[in-house]
């Protein structure tokens, strides 16, 4: 392995060993706390422009899986079709591998990809930096060849994830209408298995002016800052204004919450993994979730029709909100999971109820 070092803007920088691609990357270092999920989660679209850090010490050992397809030609395995990432993190990568249905390594998958991995990195001490300072720019440099800084929070991210023109998934009698900001595959799979007939399109496809004919609007996850993605909010607005069921998930709930009126603001460190404890306010019950993002609603600033749904159990930023009157909620989590628990999918049934 060539030897590599993880530098951050601050200055702090941490020495490490290459595997998959040998090339020197920039972007937004931030941190996952999955214990497993990896092919997952690096082809999960909200990861776009960032550097993933894995805090679970090895990574690496069950491989990649072979490639499948269901019934609707989405795959069973990936949640999109390559890694968004743009550099892996981790504190041992394992280079032996072993699952019955492991058909490559990690490193060999990152190489296909053209995504640079570092190992041998103190991902405890890099995590606490982290937590302290904040979610950092960083780079991975290899062999002393530098590479210039990356900033996925300067520009609007979700045009380079979201599909370039609309796609129909057909099903049911009833439509809906999915915002693609960076949909993962799992989400489009459950509306489908629910017979829902899914209108994908692109972030900024003004479906009422193409005189699409649905019963709801879902809003999906994606990368960056929420507040670029201004066509997206208006409309939702527009949405609003026609009382039509609408569902957010991840970044959806940012823009939901944005188009309703209220503002959003950038997190320390942002909550990644699988283990994130919310709280149903209206119920006090407690549900394990999955989550990646880096941005959250300020609560004082919801509308009067507007309430805080769920809220994180351990650093009590906003999870979900909904209208008090009108069929508009969504949440920051993310039910369909892939990977992490399955607790809140039931969310999907409650939005199919409302069209």
């Amino acid at each position: 392995m060539k030897k590599g070092r993880l530098v951050l803007k601050d200055g702090t920088s941490y020495e490490g060993y290459i595997f998959g691609a040998e090339k020197s990357t920039a972007g937004e270092v931030v941190f996952s706390t999955g214990m497993v999920g990896y092919a997952e989660s690096l082809t999960d679209p909200s990861f776009q422009g960032q550097l993933l850090t894995f805090t679970y010490p090895l990574i690496g050992n069950y491989g990649v899986p072979s490639e499948k397809f269901d019934k609707y030609k989405i795959s069973k395995v990936f949640e999109s079709s390559r890694i968004h990432a743009k550099g892996l993190v981790v504190g041992e990568y394992s280079t032996n591998y072993n699952h019955w249905d492991a058909a490559k390594s990690l490193s060999q998958w990152l190489k296909e990809e053209g995504v640079t991995g570092i190992t041998g990195i103190d991902t405890r001490a890099l995590t606490q930096l982290l937590r302290d300072k904040g979610s950092q720019l960083g780079k991975i440099v290899v062999e002393d060849k530098d590479v210039p800084e990356y900033n996925p929070n300067t520009y609007n991210i979700v045009e380079e994830v979201s599909l370039k023109k609309p796609k129909i998934y057909k099903a049911g009698p009833k439509r809906i209408i999915m915002i693609d900001c960076g949909v993962k595959n799992n989400t489009i799979r459950h509306f489908l298995n629910r017979n829902i007939t899914v209108i994908r399109v692109p972030w900024d496809y003004d479906y009422y002016a193409a005189k699409e004919k649905f019963h709801g609007v879902f809003i999906s996850n994606g990368p960056g800052n929420p507040e670029m993605c201004e066509k997206t909010i208006n409309l939702i607005k527009k949405g609003f204004e026609k009382k039509i069921p609408t569902f957010g998930i991840c970044l959806g709930n940012q823009l939901m919450g944005l188009a309703a009126g209220a503002k959003t603001y950038k997190l320390r460190y942002g909550n990644r993994g699988q283990n994130q404890p919310c709280v149903d306010l209206d119920t006090d019950r407690c549900y394990m979730t999955s989550q990646n993002h880096g941005f959250s609603i300020n609560p004082k600033t919801l509308p009067k029709d507007w309430k805080v749904w769920f809220e994180n159990a351990n650093d009590k930023t906003v999870e979900g909100i909904r209208h008090t009157k009108l069929p508009f909620f969504s949440v920051q989590f993310h039910p369909e999971a892939a990977p992490g628990p399955m607790d809140t999918e039931y969310l999907f049934d409650k939005f199919i109820k409302l069209l």
